[in-house]
C-alpha cells in the first residue's frame, strides 16, 4: 500500500450513503457500458472491485451472472447488502484481493483505478483472479478533464479559496495517462490483450442541491479542498457553484453537466 492509497481509504470512510445520493448517481452511468465491455452474459462469475453502493453487481446479476462484490471501505459494503438482495459482498482491496488465481470469468471495476496507488498492480491483480480466455474491463475519468470534474476546483479558486497543502497522489513512475492511449498501455503492461477502449460521453442530470451534497459532505475535490475551511469561505464556494453552474440550469431546475469516462476492456492470456 501506498500514501496515496492510505489518503483514499481516509477520504471515503464512512461516506457511502453520502456517496450514493450524489456522486453514485455520476458513476452509475457507464455500468451497462462496462458490462457490455467485458461482455457479461447469463452464468458469468463476475467480480465487482469497488462496488460501492454495488450498482453494477446488480447490473450483472440482473443479467443472469453469479456475482461477488468487493469494496475497501466498510460502509460501502453495509450500503450495497442493505441495497442489493442478490450476490456475495465482502471487504477487500486492491492490488491484493482474497481469491485464487483464474477464480472468475470476467472482473470489472467502475472508477476504481482512478483511486489506487499503484494501477499497474492493480490492473494485474485484475488479470489475475480472472481464467484465461476471460476479460477485466475498467471505467477511469479522463483527462483533459471534462466540464463536469473541471467545475469543483473552478468554484473554489473563484472563491477565492487559499492554495492548499500538497497531498498525496501517484507516484510519477507509477502513473498512466489518463487518455484512451495511455489506458490502452496499461491493460498491455498488466499481461492483457486489450480489446477495446471507448470514449463514453454524457449529460449528467442532476438537481443542484443533491450534486452539491457531495463536496459538502467532503466528497470529490471540493470535497477535500473545503476540510476543516472557514464557513465564509465555504459559503463563498457554493456562491461560486451557483454562479457557474446558472448556464448548465434547465428550465425544471435541474443542471446538465457534461461529462465523459473512458471505457476499456482486455482479454486474459
Amino acid at each position: 500500500m501506498t500514501d496515496f492509497d492510505d489518503h483514499e481509504r481516509g477520504r471515503w470512510a464512512g461516506r457511502a450513503e453520502a456517496y450514493a445520493r450524489s456522486f453514485g448517481r455520476l458513476c452509475a452511468y457507464p455500468a451497462h457500458a462496462l458490462l457490455d465491455a467485458a461482455g457479461v452474459t447469463d452464468g458469468a462469475r463476475v467480480l465487482d472491485v469497488g462496488t460501492g453502493p454495488g450498482t453494477v453487481a446488480a447490473l450483472a446479476t440482473a443479467r443472469g451472472a453469479t456475482v461477488t462484490a468487493v469494496d475497501a471501505e466498510a460502509s460501502m459494503i453495509v450500503t450495497a447488502r442493505t441495497a442489493r438482495a442478490a450476490g456475495h459482498f465482502a471487504r477487500a482491496a486492491l492490488p491484493l484481493l482474497p481469491f485464487p488465481t483464474g477464480a472468475f470469468d470476467v472482473a470489472v471495476a467502475n472508477f476504481v483505478i482512478n483511486h489506487v496507488g499503484d494501477p499497474l498492480a492493480a490492473v494485474s491483480e485484475l488479470r489475475r483472479v480472472v481464467r484465461p480466455g476471460g476479460q477485466v474491463a475498467i471505467t477511469i475519468w479522463p483527462y483533459p478533464r471534462p466540464p463536469l470534474q473541471r467545475l469543483w476546483r473552478q468554484a473554489y479558486e473563484a472563491a477565492g479559496g487559499p492554495p492548499r497543502p500538497a497531498l498525496p497522489q501517484v507516484d510519477a513512475e507509477r502513473n498512466f495517462d489518463r487518455t484512451p492511449e495511455g489506458l490502452t498501455g496499461l491493460l498491455r503492461g498488466a499481461g492483457l490483450d486489450p480489446l477495446r477502449c471507448e470514449t463514453l460521453s454524457w449529460v449528467h442530470r442532476t438537481d443542484p442541491q443533491e450534486w452539491w451534497a457531495g463536496p459538502e459532505a467532503g466528497i470529490g475535490e471540493l470535497g477535500l479542498l473545503l476540510d476543516g475551511a472557514p464557513a465564509d469561505l465555504r459559503r463563498r464556494a457554493r456562491d461560486a457553484y451557483d454562479r457557474l453552474t446558472a448556464e448548465y440550469r434547465g428550465p425544471d431546475g435541474l443542471l446538465g453537466l457534461p461529462t465523459a469516462a473512458l471505457v476499456a476492456a482486455g482479454r486474459t492470456r
